[in-house]
């Protein structure tokens, strides 16, 4: 059963589900019927997830974030998964780690690590807004550092019962797609992602098996990538003809991801065409230098043409292309090639250049990947007349723009095939604009008509409700699985319950299959006794069967009982009871201490009807529970009307000694006091006396 649900807040909607099964939980909090602050909360059986924790690229200050007041309690997450480097993915990370209340822990991978903190310490000085505006600063990113840990693909990784493990991606390097496993229900996240290998990424993995449920990218909905040899040419067909009629080039990009792709493809083609060889290639980012020495650093990470390539030369140390800081640094003299951040033109290097050779008509701009809503570079695509510059006057467009997309996420092919060979029963459509979600959608549906596949796609802050049947099942390990059991046969060991996974073992193999351990606890009680050692053992022998001597070379009078109790004359004063702890034994020397007692204290002419009546415990016995009360408790007193006063650390409780009744403000004392009498009373009641 799936539906969709648009309630007031989250976490008020994990309490009590009134129907079978468990009710999972999953609200975009961002990227629903969007593109852009990527953030995804999942809740099942208690447990919490958020994917993703982005920004909205064409908003700023707090309207950027995704709808973290949704959350009532951020401290209720365990765990915070964090697929790529991106903006739109990552950069609302240190807020919420820094200004909320969210303890859980935080996953990305190696290279998503080190490239966050550079791409997000860029963005904070770049951002054009007041202090007061600022989202976090740069002392907030280093202190988030400190509470990211990073995850290899393919480790698995346990939090609090949530299981989830990661798979290349694609798209940028250290992308990653998140499968996490709840109580056998096993959700997998995208984030974005590529079925295409390029110049120096992978292709995205397929997951070994179906998840139950699949939120997927939909950024270009049901739209076609053109064959990769026909992008590349396009690129340097339009930068060629460009340049060579003395224009400027601008190539507004990612800092990282998309640009050392592009970068790649230029250089290569640079070195193919002495010609060009006097126009300079620029790679105008303040993070251009330290973005490739982590670029170089992470090689293994990337496809075969790269490492193959990296044994013989850097492919990452270009021989044409040039770092620019900023616009102060760059002599804008001729034709020449520039690419700068950040994609949407929005602020920047990227808008400067744009703002300064909008109006010639010999330049272009070429934009090579999505771009989103409510930005410039979506603005200009639609070629205006005019466009608004950032001094707030007016100019005209006469510059050429083309969009030749190497945007790194999947189109509707490698969607669909994907999807196909994954099968999961449950689509969440995320990440794309409403109106190419919704045709995606409607493909999608028709695609899978004949299999019983639920699509959804929810819009921000919707909630998509499933119900998940949760039969538990527990697997037998170690010398218990060593022999298959018969149809309706008892298997007998320890049950361990581990998150929501539960296994059967042998308690001798309870170290091996699992953190814990047994232990044998022996206790001893000295109690007093100055009588003759032969009248212990004689009345022993009246109520157990197994009473055994035992040898000792001290020749100390010793008996076992049962082989369980040991029962010693210490001394002249004193006899000592030892046992293996365990709830029998535990039983057997309460009555042993009773019946011990009960011999020291023992009055001549004693009836049994004075030890047990129907209306309760004789004196005899009374004497014996008090006894026993003291050896436990210490401070025991007769107080008024014959209730027995227990005093333990100023708790005081009042104990009445025919019916156990126990009165006292503390719980745990009462408690105490009411089991102790309980078994002194069960101990007791057994004993039959001999009238002397």
């Amino acid at each position: 059963m799936t539906s969709i649900s648009q309630p007031p807040s989250l976490k008020r909607r994990d309490s009590t589900v009134t129907r079978e099964g468990d009710q999972l939980i999953i609200t975009p909090l961002g990227a629903g019927n969007e593109v852009g602050r990527s953030c995804v909360y999942m809740s099942y059986k208690g447990k919490t997830v958020l994917f993703d924790c982005g920004i909205h690229p064409a908003y700023s200050g707090m309207a950027a974030l995704p709808y973290f007041d949704e959350i009532d309690d951020p401290e209720s997450i365990d765990v915070l998964l964090v697929t790529h480097f991106h903006l739109d993915h990552a950069a609302s990370l240190p807020y919420f780690l820094e200004k909320t209340t969210f303890k859980g822990r935080v996953f990305m991978t190696h290279a998503t690590k080190a490239i966050y903190k550079l791409l997000l310490s860029d963005y904070v000085k770049v951002s054009k807004v007041s202090v007061e505006d600022m989202l976090y600063d740069e002392q907030d990113i280093l202190r988030s550092m400190d509470k990211i840990e990073v995850i290899d693909f393919h480790q698995t990784v346990e939090v609090n019962g949530i299981r989830f493990w990661c798979y290349t991606a694609g798209h940028v390097l250290g992308a990653a797609m998140f499968m996490v496993d709840i109580a056998g229900v096993r959700v997998l996240y995208t984030g974005d992602y590529s079925r295409e290998e390029d110049r120096h990424l992978r292709a995205a993995e397929i997951p070994q098996f179906s998840p139950d449920i699949c939120i997927i990218e939909s950024t270009y909905g049901v739209q076609l990538h053109q064959p990769r040899l026909v992008r590349e040419k396009r690129f340097t067909d339009v930068i060629h003809s460009t340049i060579s009629q003395g224009g400027r080039v601008l190539i507004p990009a990612f800092a990282l991801g998309r640009a050392q792709e592009l970068l790649l493809i230029l250089d290569e083609y640079w070195s193919n065409h002495p010609e060009l060889h006097n126009i300079p290639i620029y790679y105008a980012s303040p993070l251009a230098k330290r973005c490739m020495a982590v670029y170089q650093t992470y090689i293994n990470a990337m496809n075969e043409r790269i490492r193959n390539q990296f044994a013989n030369s850097n492919p990452f140390d270009f021989k044409h292309i040039s770092p620019l800081k900023s616009i102060e640094n760059f002599d804008d003299v001729g034709p020449s090639v520039v690419m700068a951040s950040p994609s949407g033109l929005q602020s920047g290097l990227s808008r400067q250049l744009f703002d300064k050779w909008c109006s010639d008509k010999k330049n272009a701009c070429v934009i090579p990947g999505y771009v989103v809503e409510g930005t410039l570079a979506k603005t200009i695509i639609n070629e205006p007349k005019e466009v608004t510059l950032m001094n707030g006057l007016t100019a005209p467009l006469n510059m050429q723009v083309h969009y030749i997309s190497f945007s790194a996420h999947a189109d509707y092919a490698q969607t669909s095939t994907f999807l196909k060979e994954l099968m999961p029963p449950n689509i969440i459509l995320v990440h794309g604009e409403a109106n190419e979600m919704a045709r995606l959608k409607q493909k999608l549906v028709t695609q899978f008509a004949d299999r019983n596949v639920k699509i959804i796609s929810p819009k921000n802050c919707q909630s998509v409700e499933m119900y998940f049947n949760s039969e538990k099942m527990a697997k037998t390990i170690g010398r218990l699985a060593e022999k298959t059991p018969e149809v309706g046969e008892t298997v007998s060991g320890l049950l361990v319950k581990k998150g929501f996974t539960y296994q059967i073992m042998a308690p001798d193999d309870l170290h091996v299959f699992s953190q814990l351990s047994t232990v044998n606890i022996t206790q001893r009680i000295s109690v007093p006794y100055s009588g003759a050692f032969g009248v212990i053992k004689h009345r022993l022998k009246q109520i157990y069967e197994s009473v055994e001597s035992i040898d000792d070379a001290s020749e100390v009078p010793t008996v076992q009982v049962h082989e369980r109790v040991t029962v010693k004359q210490e001394t002249e004063k004193y006899v000592s009871i030892q046992w293996a702890s365990d709830p029998i034994s535990d039983m057997v020397s309460d009555s042993i201490v009773a019946l011990i007692l009960n011999i020291s204290r023992e009055v001549p002419k004693v009836t049994v009807t004075e030890i047990k009546t129907e209306e309760g415990m004789g004196k005899t016995a009374e004497k014996v529970i008090f006894a026993l009360l003291v050896s436990l408790f210490g401070d025991v007193k007769v107080g008024e009307e014959g209730k027995l006063v227990v005093t333990v650390d100023g708790n005081v409780a009042r104990v009445d000694g025919k019916n156990g009744d126990v009165e006292c403000d503390n719980e745990s004392l009462k408690e105490r006091v009411k089991t102790a009498f309980r078994r002194i009373q069960s101990a007791v009641k057994p004993i039959p006396l001999s009238v002397s």
